[in-house]
């Protein structure tokens, strides 16, 4: 499974980088806001840090506006996939643009359906949002293991991009299940490579080598 930061913080990407755990990149409107600086800037520099697909969002709603929107982001560089709304003029924009050569990340999808249609408009990703639904009292991997099975009952191409994701368990089910990647925080990416024992363990090895002469 790949693994995506979820991430414009460009210390937190250069990290998942160095630590060699990082497949790609996805940003949204809300994380660029964060840093303060525009999101070409912030897409450029991320473009510069890693080799790989990279999410840059539109900000219309309107299918002439996403068309138009999504062909200048896809300019910017090589690894740009466009970020398209789940809605009817975005799943347009998105059929659309695929037929130009333009991979899609299609987010903010909730329900099967809604994967079904953006799979048939051609995207490059779909990005079920697995802990929003968790917050609203369902489980949000029962969409995941729905989505994947109809993916493979069809032979569609669009790859699970599991999204709005809490914790290390969400990312261990959508492994088991079989999805395409997830998209990560930072924050979750350090807890996938904490386990107590281990600490504990390495600790215990310090302080024995302390007793042990020293080599040569």
């Amino acid at each position: 499974m790949k693994i995506f930061i979820d991430s414009a913080d460009l210390g937190e990407i250069r990290e998942a980088v160095a630590m060699g755990a990082v497949d790609g990149c996805t940003t949204n409107p809300s994380l660029i806001a964060k840093t303060g600086k525009s999101q070409r800037e912030i897409v450029a520099q991320i473009c510069e840090i890693l080799d790989g697909p990279i999410s840059a969002e539109v900000l219309s709603t309107k299918y002439d506006e996403m068309v138009v929107e999504g062909r200048a982001l896809a300019k910017w560089h090589k690894n740009i996939v466009v970020k398209i709304p789940l809605i009817q003029d975005g799943l347009k924009a998105v059929r659309t643009l695929t037929q130009e050569g333009i991979k899609t990340n299609v987010t903010l999808c909730f329900s099967p359906t809604q994967a079904l249609l953006a799979a048939k408009a051609g995207a490059t990703y779909i990005s079920p949002f697995v802990g929003r639904l968790d917050d609203a009292a369902t489980e949000g991997m029962d969409l995941i293991e729905k989505i994947v099975r109809i993916y493979e009952n069809y032979g569609y191409q669009t790859e699970v991009l599991v999204a709005s994701v809490r914790h290390p368990v969400h990312v261990v089910q959508a492994a088991e299940i079989g999805a395409g990647a997830c998209t990560i925080p930072f924050k979750v990416i350090q807890q996938l490579a904490y386990h107590p024992l281990t600490d504990s363990g390495l600790a215990k090895f310090l302080e024995d080598a302390k007793k042990t002469p020293k080599n040569g």
